[in-house]
C-alpha cells in the first residue's frame, strides 16, 4: 500500500490491493494509450447527427415542494429512437439562471439528489439506455451485462448510446429553457463519469463539467487490473475475445476523449478504488489539456472514516467551480 494512503484496507475482502501500489505521485504521471487514427472522425460523426434529432421532451409534475424544488419526470427521444427518462428539478421560488445534466452510477438512480447547492438552476437527472427508467426489453439493467451489451462492434457498443443520451438530454434541456444557452454545466460520477468525458470531448453548448471516480479511463490498464464492478465483466469476455474486444474498446477510452476536452474542468479521482482502478482515473484528469482541478479522495467505491468530512469539501468546490454559469 502506498506511504501516502492511510486508510486501513482489508485487502483479503478483495484478494487485491486497491491502490495497486501506486503513489498519488505515480498516479499524476499515468497518460492515455494510443489512439486509433479515426478517433475524432469517429465521433465527430455521431456527434451531428445527434444535432439533428428532436428530442420532444416531456414532463409531467410529481411533487410541488421538496427540499423546496418542483419535481417533474421528464422523458426525451434520444439516437434509435430509444425513450430516456428521468426527473427534472426547478426551484420553487428562485429564477432559473443556469442548467445542469447529472448522470448516475451503474448502480441506476431511484431519485434525483435533493442536495446539490445550484439553488437557481434546472437540473435534468436522465437514466442512461437500458438502466433505472431508461429499461428496455432486450438490455440488462444488470452493470455485468449491461456493459458488455453490442461490446463486439464499436459502432452498435451501448456505451456510444450512452454518450449520445448526454447530447440529447442537452437538447431537451435547450429546448425547454433556450435562456440557458452558455449556461449549462454536467456532473457525473463512476459510469456517468466516464460517459461525461466521452460526451464532453464533443459537446460545445455545455460549458463546464465535472467527473468523479470517472470510470473507463486507460482500457490497456483498466484490463489488466484485477477489480470488482463492471470492469470485471469487461475483463473476463475479453480473455476470450482479446482482438474484437480492444478494436472496440480503444474508441471508447474516456482518457483518449479527455484529451479533446476545451471547457474548465473539475475532477474528483480517487487514490483508492476498488472497482475504477484509481489509474484509469488519474489519466483522465492527467490528459485534459486547459484549465483543469482535481481534488483527490482518499478512497473510491468504498467506506471509510472522513468520507463524509470530504464530501462536503468537494461539494463546496463544485459550488464554487460552477457559480460562473449564473453569469
Amino acid at each position: 500500500m502506498p506511504d501516502d494512503n492511510n486508510i486501513a484496507v482489508n485487502t483479503d475482502e478483495y484478494c487485491f490491493d486497491p491502490a495497486y501500489g501506486y503513489s498519488l505521485e505515480q498516479l499524476l504521471t499515468v497518460q492515455a494509450p494510443k489512439e486509433p487514427e479515426d478517433f475524432d472522425g469517429f465521433w465527430r460523426t455521431r456527434y451531428q447527427r445527434a444535432l439533428g434529432i428532436d428530442p420532444q421532451p416531456c414532463t409531467w409534475l410529481i411533487d410541488v415542494d421538496k427540499y423546496g424544488w418542483q419535481v417533474f419526470e421528464i422523458a426525451y427521444m434520444s439516437t434509435d429512437n430509444f425513450p430516456i427518462r428521468g426527473w427534472l428539478m426547478l426551484p420553487k421560488s428562485n429564477i432559473i439562471r443556469r442548467g445542469f445534466i447529472v448522470g448516475h452510477g451503474y448502480g441506476g438512480r431511484e431519485a434525483p439528489d435533493f442536495h446539490l447547492p445550484f439553488k437557481d438552476a434546472a437540473i435534468l437527472f436522465p437514466c442512461f439506455r437500458g438502466l433505472a427508467l431508461s429499461t428496455q426489453p432486450g438490455i440488462s439493467s444488470e452493470p455485468y451485462w449491461h456493459v458488455l451489451h453490442h461490446i463486439d462492434r464499436a459502432d452498435k457498443y451501448i456505451l456510444g448510446g450512452c454518450v449520445e443520451d448526454v447530447w440529447l438530454a442537452a437538447s431537451a434541456l435547450l429546448k425547454l429553457f433556450p435562456q440557458l444557452s452558455g449556461h449549462l454545466g454536467y456532473l457525473g460520477i463512476s459510469f456517468a463519469g466516464g460517459i461525461g468525458a466521452l460526451a464532453l470531448a464533443w459537446e460545445q453548448r455545455i460549458a463546464r463539467g465535472h467527473i468523479n471516480v470517472p470510470t473507463f479511463g486507460h482500457h490497456p490498464i483498466r484490463l489488466r487490473l484485477a477489480t470488482h464492478g463492471s470492469a470485471n465483466s469487461v475483463q473476463q469476455y475479453y480473455r476470450s475475445h482479446k482482438k474484437q474486444t480492444l478494436k472496440v474498446l480503444r474508441y471508447y477510452d474516456a482518457a483518449l476523449a479527455a484529451k479533446r476536452i476545451t471547457m474548465p474542468m473539475h475532477c474528483a479521482c480517487a487514490k483508492l478504488d476498488p472497482c475504477v482502478a484509481p489509474p484509469g482515473q488519474f489519466a483522465i484528469y492527467n490528459t485534459l489539456p486547459g484549465e483543469k482541478h482535481l481534488y483527490t479522495l482518499d478512497a473510491g467505491h468504498y467506506n471509510y472514516a472522513n468520507q463524509r468530512q470530504q464530501e462536503d469539501e468537494l461539494i463546496n468546490e463544485l459550488d464554487t467551480f460552477f457559480a460562473t454559469l449564473s453569469e
